[in-house]
């Protein structure tokens, strides 16, 4: 099963050398929002082996930049951790959502904040070894306070940090998520002008 976003190189691999057959595929687990499959799978080298993974339908991670440098983060408790962890404002697609409308939903109902211009920065894959899950990364600005609506169920506290002390805690430990580190690697290289972004208004 494939994702439904990120690269489409693996339906033209560059490498066929390396790349696996299907051979048949089994439903281990359907839960709420998250399914385990196993495959059976066909070598580079014609023998036989299984691989077992989880698909996910998905999710976007947002960089708020306030008007004065400043960051919008969060702290959450994530259960399979059990730990609270530092984190950009992020959130799964929710079913035919596009990844623009994902990104300002999540925005809005987890730090009440809107923004006036976004940029789509990128992907990632946070656990390619068992997982389909990707995040599109993406940037705001031009932003204006409101309300929270976190979901029922959903605790979490939002605040600000200037760029130094994200990468501080990057480079001490107190950030791991992974999802959060490569923005910060973005967000570096944004605002020392070795990338651009596109950005655009809202409404777009």
């Amino acid at each position: 099963m494939k994702p439904a976003h990120g690269p489409d190189e693996a339906s033209k691999p560059d490498h066929p050398h390396l790349v696996e057959t299907t051979l048949g595929s089994q439903e281990i687990l359907k839960g709420h929002f998250l399914q385990v499959m196993r495959d059976s799978v066909k070598l580079p080298d014609g023998s036989l082996a299984t691989r077992e993974y989880v698909v996910h339908s998905g999710a976007v991670m947002v960089v708020a930049l306030l008007d004065d440098g400043r960051l919008v983060l969060e702290r959450q408790f994530r259960y399979p951790m059990q730990a609270v962890m530092l984190e950009f404002p992020a959130g799964k697609f929710d079913p035919g959502e596009t990844s623009l409308a994902c990104a300002q939903r999540e925005l809005r109902e987890e730090t009440g904040y809107s923004a006036r211009e976004w940029a789509k920065a990128g992907v990632l894959h946070p656990v390619i070894s068992y997982s389909t899950e990707f995040i599109d990364i993406w940037f705001a600005r031009g932003l204006t306070p409101g309300q929270r609506k976190l979901d029922d169920g959903e605790f979490l506290d939002v605040f600000t940090a200037t760029p130094a002390e994200l990468l501080a805690w990057c480079a001490n430990g107190q950030v791991t998520d992974a999802k959060t580190l490569t923005g910060m690697l973005w967000l570096q290289n944004v605002l020392s002008g070795v990338w651009t972004l596109d950005w655009q208004p809202a409404a777009l």
